[in-house]
């Protein structure tokens, strides 16, 4: 890459410093952004598990401090409450299981970096996330091919799950100096290089929500506004085993925490919105053969149907399955999708994220991907 003014997303954690440290390396006008997103005021000592807590604020100016170039910070809380952390207790009360690090990366972090950029004069926006870039083969229309996304060299640090709805004209401007590297050589980097918060631990909790057992719960229920109901646990046949103070406690495949005890292993295995009940059954009860994908994001040149790998939540390694048009807008571009696994998958749960990839070779490109409706039980 030529020498270019370059944006880098800066969170005060070690990948995003050595993002930007590798970046000056190669000699180039490197600017420094952080986004202001939410206010901790609960944050004290040890409130590094979460990402972008305030002292990664901190962090980020001193590490950019450290390098030599520019650091600004950016409000913008009125966005994120918006974007991710209202949909996140609608999804809650509704029975859902949210995918919010998805709704950031798609409706805060990288639009308002594009716009940042331009703001700054950067042709260039970077990130620590561990994703990469590849092109296809130059066309006449495309002399330079097109940009698609792939998985992170760093199978256990992968991020391409939350940067699937990445718009064509976003890719053409993304780096992600860390594509290509392990966690571990990042962290010895850090180290290497001196990098304030080098050896601080790694985000485990949502930035919005306190560390505990409990917090997701409490954080909904402060801002649920009346909304919470309470309702009945019942078991596979049908029985009242329990109540519960509002579907919002609970995720499907959930073990823990539910309050009742049945003498025997016992899952969420469904939530019904309607009349407020959780539903427990055996493992068996878990898995899917198909699901429905709705608000349905497939990468350029991608089109229905295909056979894909397809991951439906974060640290799921994939299950093979055909994806195929379930509804289609007024041009005939697919806006829903069905996908019928080739084996049942477990825990297929409403409101988190599909992402397709693809098979063979290519088995690290991101195809496109969606929120799940529905899943259909095996």
């Amino acid at each position: 890459m030529a020498r270019e003014r370059v944006i880098v997303a800066m969170s005060g954690g070690v990948d995003s410093a050595v993002a930007a440290a590798r970046l000056v390396d190669e000699g180039h006008d490197v600017v420094g952004v952080t986004l202001h997103l939410w206010d901790y005021p609960e944050a004290g000592a040890g409130s590094h598990g979460r990402c972008c807590a305030p002292e990664d604020q901190y962090d980020a100016r001193r590490t950019a401090d450290a390098l030599g170039i520019p650091h600004f910070t950016f409000d913008r809380r009125e966005l994120f409450a918006k974007t991710v952390v209202e949909p996140f207790v609608d999804a809650y009360l509704a029975g859902e299981t949210p995918s919010p690090c998805t709704a950031c990366n798609r409706g805060v972090k990288i639009s308002e970096l594009m716009a940042l950029a331009d703001r700054l004069g950067a042709t260039r926006v970077a990130t620590g996330h561990y994703a990469r870039l590849s092109r296809t083969a130059p066309t006449g229309e495309a002399p330079r091919g097109v940009p698609y996304l792939r998985e992170g060299a760093d199978p256990s640090k992968d991020q391409s799950y939350f940067l699937y709805a990445t718009p064509l004209a976003h890719l053409e401007r993304l780096v992600f100096p860390l594509g290509e590297s392990m966690k571990q050589e990042v962290r010895a980097e850090a180290v290497r290089r001196n990098i304030p918060g080098a050896t601080k631990g790694e985000s485990q909790e949502l930035c919005f929500v306190g560390a505990g057992a409990g917090a997701y719960a409490a954080f909904v229920e402060a801002r649920a506004k009346g909304r919470v109901r309470p309702g009945p646990i019942v078991d596979a046949d049908g029985k009242v085993v329990g109540n519960h103070e509002g579907i919002h406690r609970f995720t499907i495949g959930q073990r823990k925490g539910l309050g009742v005890a049945l003498g025997k292993p016992a899952f969420v295995t469904a939530i019904d919105t309607d009349t407020a009940t959780v539903r427990l059954g055996e493992g068996d009860g878990l898995t899917s053969i198909g699901a429905e994908i709705d608000d349905l994001v497939l990468a350029p040149g991608v089109s229905l149907p295909f056979d894909a790998r397809v991951r439906v939540r974060y640290r799921h390694e994939g299950a093979e399955g055909r994806v195929e048009a379930s509804m289609t807008d007024d041009a005939g571009g697919a806006t829903r999708a069905v996908v019928r696994f080739t084996a049942p998958v477990r825990a297929v749960s409403r409101g988190q994220v599909a992402v397709f990839y693809a098979l063979g070779s290519h088995g690290d490109r991101v195809l496109g991907g969606g929120r799940l409706c529905y899943s259909h039980a095996s």
